[in-house]
């Protein structure tokens, strides 16, 4: 690879920061001492000097770093502070922190950071000639540091394949500690004739400390990060069950960015050979605990339908688990916090493989009522209204009972669906979810959850503002029917 610039970097100065590079130019002459003008401009344009370059980093002397740091070390641990706090990847603070001293304090160095199982590992190398990186990586990986270090400014070896002339140099090690506890080391090297004066290595000892805190935090945040992916994953199902005579889709966006799960939930399970248990619920918000919420009725929903409870019951005890958990929370926090609503769409399915007809008992605690399309385009509800769980501890749930014939589709949704805002309309409203719902007639569960999420989408201008879940069950021959899932991305295969 060829290199452009012999070095290169970043001023930081009062007035603000500069990028410079240097290069090796040949000497021409001025552009105002030369003969030739430029026909059809201004003799004073011709005339006019180049214009002072930016101010760079002072190389080339005995002393330069030192006076560089006596002159602008403040400014630049300022910046150093600034760059490294806002990181939430502990490589890319050390890969910062590399850039930011060389060139200006040392010709190379090597970050190492402390792994998970009490070693150590070389995370990021700089050195100002990116052509020796890897070679001083390999170097460097020889002589790991011990995670005893505690002296900062120790003396170190200097790495045997590192230098380019053969000149040698001095390198010195600075442990990476913070709340007491060791988290890496860095090490600077210097070619030549060594410029280590006490305000360059008090100025090197600063950024370490930063660098630790930074790396600190930006462990702090990964390992929340993966607690919560780990807790969402254990929210929803890994997948749908495949059910004879019935093609299912899934459609689930969660509205908060960067979470996989929200207050909506879905799910779909066998319960023995020839009934299947499908579920659309919705927690009150949009928090972490209305996801824990969402994890504990799936579990207990499906808790309930083993011990062989049906649609009805099923509800009637769940809906008094939810009660009493709303009660307790009232307790212990006060009325101020309130208790998580719960609405829940919960049917079985029993395929006849005889007819090819699935019967269906479904029942609607507070959530939108399923929409049911025949063949012909005529779409109707058919789940009547209840109260929401949660709310009143004796409430009983009914159930409705229907017959789907192959070709006729069950839509479910979320209020993501029914609720999204055009201005002062909803999407729902006058019907409009079913009036959607019959232009459909003769597709797929698969094209029919793509139209009814892209039309929610379209429906205005403005962001998804709540969780988007989206069931379709579709009765179809027997080799016809699979199970898709799609869940965040709204591009994704269904």
């Amino acid at each position: 690879m060829h290199t452009l610039a012999e070095s290169w970097g970043v001023t930081c100065r009062r007035t603000g920061k500069a990028t410079w590079v240097r290069l090796e130019c040949p000497v021409s002459t001025p552009f105002a001492a030369t003969e030739h003008r430029i026909t059809g401009l201004p003799a004073e344009v011709t005339r006019r000097p180049p214009p002072p370059p930016e101010p760079a980093l002072p190389r080339g002397h005995p002393g330069h770093r030192a006076q560089w740091a006596e002159r602008e070390g403040q400014w630049f641990l300022a910046e150093a502070g600034e760059l490294l706090a806002g990181q939430l990847d502990e490589d890319m603070v050390a890969a910062l922190t590399g850039q930011l001293l060389v060139p200006r304090l040392a010709d190379w160095c090597g970050i190492w950071l402390t792994t998970d199982h009490a070693g150590v590992r070389l995370s990021r190398v700089w050195h100002t000639d990116e052509r020796h990186i890897r070679t001083l990586r390999r170097s460097l990986e020889k002589d790991p540091p011990s995670s005893a270090l505690r002296t900062t400014g120790l003396p170190w070896p200097w790495p045997e394949c590192e230098t380019t002339h053969n000149t040698g140099g001095s390198a010195l090690a600075f442990p990476l500690v913070a709340g007491g506890r060791y988290h890496g080391t860095l090490l600077i090297g210097q070619a030549g004739q060594p410029e280590l004066t006490d305000t360059v290595v008090r100025l090197i000892e600063d950024v370490a400390r930063r660098t630790a805190q930074a790396v600190v935090t930006a462990r702090h945040y990964t390992r929340q990060a993966t607690i919560s992916r780990t807790l969402q994953r254990r929210q929803l199902p890994t997948s749908l069950a495949a059910i004879p005579g019935i093609d299912t889709a899934i459609v689930y966006e969660p509205w908060a960015e960067g979470q996989t799960v929200g207050g909506d939930f879905y799910d779909l399970f066998p319960m023995g050979r020839h009934r299947w248990c499908f579920l659309l619920g919705d927690v009150s918000g949009h928090d972490m605990e209305a996801m824990s919420v969402t994890g504990l009725a799936r579990h207990l929903v499906r808790l309930l339908a083993r011990e062989g409870h049906g649609v009805e019951t099923l509800l009637n005890r769940l809906n008094h688990a939810m009660a009493e958990e709303a009660t307790e929370t009232t307790t212990l926090r006060g009325e101020h916090e309130g208790a998580r609503l719960l609405s829940l769409l919960y049917g079985e399915l029993e395929p006849d493989p005889t007819t090819g007809n699935t019967r269906c008992t479904i029942a609607s605690a507070g959530h939108p009522p399923p929409l049911r399309l025949t063949t012909n385009g005529t779409v109707t509800s058919v789940a009547r209204p209840q109260i929401l769980l949660g709310v009143e501890e004796h409430t009983n749930y009914h159930a409705d009972t229907l017959t789907l014939t192959p070709g006729e589709t069950l839509l479910c949704v979320t209020d993501g669906v029914t609720e999204r805002r055009n201005g002062t309309h909803q999407l729902d409203d006058d019907n409009g979810l079913a009036r959607i719902l019959a232009t459909c007639t003769g597709l797929g569960a698969k094209a029919v959850a793509e139209r009814i999420r892209r039309t929610t989408h379209d429906f205005s201008t403005q962001p998804i503002d709540d969780d988007l879940a989206i069931l379709v069950l579709e009765a179809v021959p027997v080799l016809r029917s699979a199970g898709t899932i799609t869940t965040g991305h709204p591009h994704g295969e269904y």
